[in-house]
């Protein structure tokens, strides 16, 4: 795509968008009151701001801090109408302050660059500046909410800015497709190499992030311990926004893990799961219902059973959590049943973390003062796996979390792959 075209295609994108439905009031649970938190998984919320701001993983996917930082400042200064003046993140429409205008700029400035490489010739400076753009253009369109305009054509340019990467890497990413109710469901498949068929990890995040923000995972931690990755969006996100979140959270993984089967650079007697967050939630659960088909898994600070089980309790969920837990199951609103129906998206509530054990090992990982996992989460998870294990790692320095944890996650692959 050249220049020009793309500049031309976020215009066209954007331009019937100025006076878009701002973010935060899609769902609409900000006058729920706001609560702080702070952790590596997760990031910071505070009160000025209706987006966790999820600076270690931002940086951790590439994003230049200052950069980050300025970015942020701009959203912060803008005189422009906010839909709540309490919150810095919700300039209304897309117009400078307005937080997908304010990250699609700074998605644009590396497109240009990724272009300009591209041209000369320099392959692989290319795709690392369009693997950059298309980072700024998901965080663009983060938190994913369903019917926000903005966020779905933020979504498209980080779609093409990451094709526009791949063909360029010193690795190869294929496509998987499988079919779940007559649509098609797409993971990428990050792979090493293809001289053989290689132990495979199905890793999905949590319910605000795309699968698209994995491939730092794949460069740093899967490559060098020669272990194919299978990326996969949660229900009702990215590629996977046809289906809702329901306590089936392993449905899509299941259609995935039968597909693998047939792919021939798999070796399907190796597969194993990764997940953060909800993510961990199908991933643990997949150990129980895949016992013939998966061979490992990890939990990153799994929303396994005590959240989700006593989220009518939380009084200090971020709103910006609430609308999208709301947004994944398909309701227009975070009220009171929602959280209720939330019970029986614990795997203690569906009888797997009380029952018989499985087969599968479960390595349960999270950082110390998790307030969505907490350690007994953890100790059921390993409890009912055979050779299972639960760890707590220190949660400072905070930068480092991601890292220590994923040290921990390739060494439980290893051993059990």
């Amino acid at each position: 795509m050249s220049e020009t075209e793309s500049e031309n295609l976020s215009i066209k994108l954007f331009k019937q968008h100025k006076h878009a439905k701002e973010t935060s009031t899609i769902v609409g649970s900000v006058n729920q009151g706001l609560s702080a938190m702070h952790n590596a998984l997760d990031g910071d919320s505070d009160n000025s701001w209706y987006r966790i701001l999820r600076r270690p993983q931002w940086i951790w996917q590439g994003v230049d801090p200052i950069e980050m930082e300025e970015t942020l400042a701009r959203i912060a200064v803008s005189d422009n109408d906010r839909s709540s003046e309490k919150l810095l993140d919700t300039v209304v429409g897309y117009r400078p302050g307005n937080w997908s205008y304010e990250w699609t700029q700074c998605g644009m400035r590396h497109q240009k660059t990724a272009q300009s490489l591209d041209e000369s010739g320099n392959k692989s400076d290319a795709a690392n500046k369009w693997l950059l753009a298309s980072t700024c253009f998901s965080i663009a369109a983060y938190p994913h909410l369903k019917g926000d305009p903005l966020s779905l054509q933020a979504e498209t340019l980080a779609n093409k800015a990451f094709h526009n990467a791949i063909d360029k890497l010193p690795y190869k990413v294929k496509t998987v497709v499988t079919q779940v109710d007559g649509r098609p469901l797409e993971g990428f498949l990050y792979l090493p190499h293809t001289n053989e068929p290689l132990p495979t990890v199905i890793v999905s995040g949590g319910v605000d992030s795309l699968q698209t923000d994995a491939w730092r995972l794949f460069e740093t931690y899967f490559a060098p311990a020669n272990i194919a990755m299978l990326t996969l969006d949660m229900p009702s996100v990215g590629r996977s926004s046809h289906w809702s979140l329901t306590e089936d959270t392993s449905r899509l993984h299941q259609a995935m893990v039968q597909e693998l089967r047939s792919v021939p650079w798999v070796d399907h007697h190796r597969v194993g799961c990764l997940g953060v967050r909800m993510g961990a939630n199908a991933a643990v659960r997949m150990a129980f219902v895949e016992q013939n088909n998966v061979k490992s898994c990890v939990s990153i600070g799994g929303m396994l059973h005590t959240m989700l089980n006593e989220a009518y309790q939380h009084k200090n969920i971020p709103p910006m959590y609430l609308d999208t837990i709301a947004s994944r199951m398909g309701k227009p609103a975070a009220s009171a049943s929602l959280l209720t129906q939330l019970q029986a998206l614990s795997l203690k509530n569906q009888g797997l973390l009380t029952g018989r054990r499985t087969k599968v090992p479960v390595l349960a990982l999270s950082l110390d003062g998790d307030p969505v996992c907490p350690d007994t989460d953890n100790q059921l998870a390993a409890l009912y796996s055979q050779g299972g294990k639960a760890k707590t790692l220190p949660s400072k320095p905070l930068h480092d979390g991601y890292h220590r944890i994923m040290l921990e996650a390739m060494d439980w692959f290893s051993k059990t792959l």
